[in-house]
């Protein structure tokens, strides 16, 4: 750097995670081995979303921008030999969306200061980049604390000339949930047919739309349970838990360009049938009577109990209920359990992971790396990326631990341009929810 040994932005309290309407505060520090000329100190904090048509693109297609402010720290002048600090302060909007990063696109947030020398002369710049999380209170969402409930109807041929009809009913516990919460599924079967079924799946799928002139559609599949399938002539009830991992919420609040939705999608192989179910994805926890169930009839909310926002406990995916329920949604009829065959939310030797409340914060959304503490637990942690490989960050004096955590990684992490099929957005699936829900009771 010749005459300028450091140039750096650090915050107050090396904190890396705001809010919106709060202050963002530090010092640019500067070292010199020379006497250095400048016109200007200027402190730049900016906002901003850009998103594009292709994979990893640099030059965005679209951008917006939420907040775009300077500060001039020190006019025209001389830095003399030595060290020097400038103090700056920022006041971030109250209608700002949450950090975020995808293939497609990137809400971004950043403090830029540069050093204006006179002509000729070197212009000098650093940046520091922030994270703003705008929290969605799921207690706020219409209906969800309901089940989100699908079925469907399929009539098939086999053996040429046989003709059989099979139906599946899913249902989820609520419609929305926090990292760490247990998705808790409840699916029925009616096999009248002469054929077996193939193995049934439920999947967590993450739809991220950017939207460019022609919009882009990334899918994720983020965890995925397999079931087994159900014999012919048979009526049976499969259940199925998904953890959610640490994910980027539903929505994003004050972005016009970048869209995030939820499903859970059951399905069969064999044949081709398949429901979805609408979720959102939050920050705080839905309030819930502790007297609700799952397991309670449709009249009722459905609905366990959740923990709070403060501390979530979630298990392990199980293999298999212990004890038979009766059915669900057949007015008590008995009938076959479908065990689980296998979960990709499980560590290498095949075993469920268990997670325990500690590695969840106050802030949902994020476990701790393994084989880390933090020193102070009640720190709030952040996820920005929807990747194979989260960031984690903290607030306090901890340094930010770019980690992974085998818990988010799906069997099969892939993206998809422009399917022609869609998900539906969330709005649009519980409006369908419903209306199927009140056509079957």
């Amino acid at each position: 750097m010749g005459k300028l040994q450091e140039f750096d932005i650090t915050f107050a309290n090396n904190k890396v995670v705001y809010g919106p309407g709060e202050s963002i505060s530090g010092t640019v520090k500067i070292r010199t081995g020379n006497a250095l000329q400048y016109k200007a100190i200027k402190v730049n904090c900016q906002g901003s979303c850009g998103i594009s048509n292709k994979l990893n693109e640099v030059a965005w297609a679209l951008e917006e921008q939420y907040f775009n402010s300077t500060l001039s720290v020190a006019d025209k002048g001389t830095l003399v030999a030595g060290e020097h600090s400038f103090p700056f302060q920022f006041l971030i909007p109250v209608a700002v969306p949450t950090s975020f990063e995808g293939p497609f696109g990137k809400i971004m947030y950043r403090v830029r200061a540069a050093i204006d020398t006179p002509r000729f002369s070197k212009d000098y710049k650093a940046l520091r980049p922030f994270y703003l999380l705008n929290r969605l209170n799921l207690n706020e969402v219409p209906a969800i604390e309901n089940p989100s409930y699908a079925v469907a109807t399929k009539k098939f041929t086999y053996l040429l000339v046989k003709t059989g009809t099979l139906m599946l009913k899913a249902r989820s516990d609520l419609r929305g949930y926090i990292p760490g919460q247990v998705i808790k599924l409840a699916t029925e079967i009616h096999n009248k047919s002469g054929k077996d079924t193939g193995c049934m799946l439920a999947s967590l799928i993450q739809k991220v739309t950017y939207k460019t002139k022609r919009p882009v559609v990334d899918l994720r599949t983020i965890a995925e349970v397999e079931g087994a399938g159900v014999k012919a002539g048979k009526h049976a009830e499969w259940r199925a838990e998904i953890i959610v991992p640490p994910l980027p919420q539903s929505a994003l609040a004050g972005c016009s360009l970048i869209d995030i939705d939820y499903i859970i999608q059951v399905s069969l192989k064999s044949p081709d049938i398949v429901v979805t179910l609408p979720i959102c994805i939050g920050n705080i926890a839905v309030n819930l009577s502790p007297s609700t169930s799952m397991l309670s009839g449709p009249g009722h909310s459905g609905a366990t109990a959740a923990p709070g926002a403060a501390g979530v406990m979630p298990s392990a995916p199980p293999a298999e209920e212990e004890e038979p329920e009766e059915g669900l949604y057949a007015g008590g009829v008995a009938s076959e359990e479908i065990p689980t065959k296998s979960h990709s939310q499980q560590d290498p030797f095949g075993q469920p992971l268990t997670m325990s409340s500690g590695a969840f914060s106050h802030a949902p959304g994020t476990a701790l790396p393994p084989g880390h503490s933090w020193s102070d637990a009640s720190a709030p942690l952040f996820c920005v990326s929807t990747g194979a490989t989260i960031p984690f960050f903290t607030e306090g004096n901890v340094t930010p631990i770019p980690t992974s955590c085998s818990l988010i990684l799906p069997p099969e992490y892939s993206s998809c341009d422009y399917p022609h099929e869609p998900p539906p957005t969330y709005e649009e699936s519980c409006s369908s929810v419903d209306s199927s829900f009140n056509s079957e009771h």
